[in-house]
Formats: C-alpha cells, structure tokens, sequence
C-alpha cells in the first residue's frame, strides 16, 4: 500500500513538472523570447511561392535586376528551363537621391547608372539599413574615368544619399528571391541601372543632355535584353562599355587598353511559346511610396545660377534629404 501511495506521489509530482513547463515555455513565448528567424534567412511568402509556381518559375533559378530612376522603379526577372528571363514583379523605388545621370565622385549624391553584378559577397543581411546588397560602385567602367565613392546599394528603410531605397518589407522579398538563386548555383546576378526606360521617346526628351552618349551606349544593353531575354555579356575597353561580346580565350581586356577583336554571340530573339504568351507579357506592380520626383525632364541648363535652381532635384513630398545612407556594417566579405 506505502509503496502505491509514493508511486502516486511521484506521478503527481512529474505531471506537476511537466505542467510548470509547459506553461514556462508558453510564457517566454508570450514574453518575446522565443526563437525568430532573421530578417535575411526569412522564407518567400505563400504568395510569393504561388506566384513562381504559376510562372513557372523555379526558387532557384538565376535572376536578373532592372533599375530605373526617373520612373522610380526596380524590375526582377526570373529565368525559366527555356534560359529566357521573363518578368517576375516591378517594385516602386521608395527613394532615391541626386538627378538622372550617372555617378562620377564621393559625395555628389548621385545614384550608379551602369551594367554592375552583385556577388554573393555583395549581399549584406546585416545592415543598418535593415537588408542591402552593394551594387560594385564603382566598376571597371567607373574606374577607368576615376570616378569615386563607394557603398552604393540596393536597401530598405527608404532612405537615400546615393543608394536605391526599398521598403524594408518590399527589400525582403527581392533580398530572399536574389539568396535562392544563389542557393540554387547563380555565382553573382546583373544589375542594369539606367535613368529612365530607354525608349526612343525618352532618348529624344533627353537628346540635349550632356550624358547623352553614354545612355546611347547604355539603351544597346537595354535593347538587348528587350530583343533577347537574355543579359548580354558587357565587357569594358577603351573606357566604354562594349555589348554583347564574347572574349577569345588568350585575350586579356583593360578597361583603359585598346579592345581586342571580339566576336559577338547570335541569338533567336525571343519568341514565347504560343500558350505562354500571357505569361510573356504579364506585368506586375507592387504597389509602394514612391518619395522621389524629377524636378524637370530636360536637360539641365548649364548657364546662370538662376537656371540652375530651377533644375534643382527634387526630394517629393517636401522630405528632407536624409543624410545617414552610408551604411557602415560588415557584410560578408567587405565593409560598406
């Protein structure tokens, strides 16, 4: 009977203890204490899955970014088992800083127009800035003209001097699909940053501009892309951009060196499957703040000081420039 009684005893104690635990655990959930998943290692959406899944989109399959300043707008696009890249979402830029045009020294606070390819050392899921990769400001290109400044990234908070800034919620969702395609085997993903869509309307709005030329070159890679689907190859020499090249195996290339005889790579533009053309064609929006407006779509006027004001960039809004986008966290392998 004694031995019946202790044996009670004990259950009682144990069930006793396993209750208290339980309810300690329930309570630092309650308490914040639980385990949360960094904003960096968050996983794509439902929505996001679905939304692959009907484009017929693998997580893992390569990316490719398309920036446009003057429309405020960052497209992603998704390779699919075709190597064709077909458009996945276009985001609003909730902020940028300085005018159309490209970068050329620290501290002017323009933002990079160029071609730059973002490695996975490039991705920084500790930043101040909530998440960022770095753009590669400045390039081989940039280089050659001795243009300065570094740091230059694609990051949320919404705030820019010299950066493309997302919102925190939009920068996770473009930062996670840009992790799976590294994951799935893509060593580094394009970014081609132009000030505006390159079409022929928009180069004749601009034609009196002084950066003219250079956009010239800018539009080949963007028509490119337009024809092909495909992210040409650029290469650098004679301090140009050249499009759409392919290197012979004994040539080295100098972004200030004379160009070596190139060959160019032929492709079938690109002609969707019958039943795949509303995917082909289908563009979705996020929908976002947009802070940054355009003071003017001319070319500024180089003349008095009073023509100057009146191209002043302007911040939308009535927002404050914000002064703090230079982000001083390590990444993986460089330091912003």
């Amino acid at each position: 009977m004694r031995m019946n009684i202790l044996g009670s005893n004990l259950r009682a104690r144990v069930c006793a203890a396993a209750a208290a635990l339980v309810a300690a655990c329930l309570l630092a959930a309650c308490s914040g204490n639980a385990p949360t998943i960094l904003a960096a290692e968050q996983p794509l959406s439902k929505d996001t899955m679905s939304m692959l899944g009907r484009k017929g989109m693998d997580t893992g399959a390569p990316i490719f970014v398309r920036i446009f300043k003057e429309e405020s707008e960052l497209e992603l696009w998704k390779a699919r088992d075709d190597g064709r890249f077909y458009h996945f979402k276009t985001y609003p830029i909730c902020n940028w800083s300085g005018n159309v045009g490209p970068k050329t020294a620290l501290g002017d606070r323009q933002a990079p127009e160029g071609f730059y390819r973002v490695s996975d050392t490039q991705m920084n899921p500790n930043s101040q800035y909530y998440l960022a990769f770095n753009l590669g400001y400045p390039n081989a290109y940039d280089r050659s003209w001795q243009r300065t400044g570094d740091a230059l990234m694609v990051h949320g908070k919404c705030k820019s001097v010299g950066c493309y800034a997302m919102t925190d919620a939009l920068m996770e969702e473009i930062y996670a699909l840009a992790r799976e395609a590294m994951k799935g085997g893509q060593k580094g993903f394009e970014v081609h940053a132009f000030p505006f869509r390159m079409t022929e309307e928009n180069m004749a709005r601009y034609r009196g501009n002084q950066n003219i030329a250079f956009w010239k070159t800018l539009k080949q890679g963007y028509d490119f892309f337009e024809k092909y689907r495909i992210p040409p190859t650029v290469a650098v020499c004679e301090r140009r951009y050249v499009v759409n090249v392919k290197l012979p195996s004994n040539a080295s290339v100098r972004p200030d060196g004379m160009c070596p005889r190139f060959t160019r790579p032929t492709f079938e533009p690109f002609v969707p499957k019958p039943f795949e053309q509303q995917i082909a064609e289908e563009r979705i929006t996020v929908p976002g703040p947009k802070m940054r407006e355009l003071a003017s779509t001319t070319a500024p006027a180089p003349a008095s000081s009073t023509a100057q004001a009146s191209y002043a960039p302007s911040y939308g809004l009535g927002a404050p420039i914000s002064t703090g986008s230079t982000d001083t966290t390590p990444a993986l392998g460089f330091s912003q």
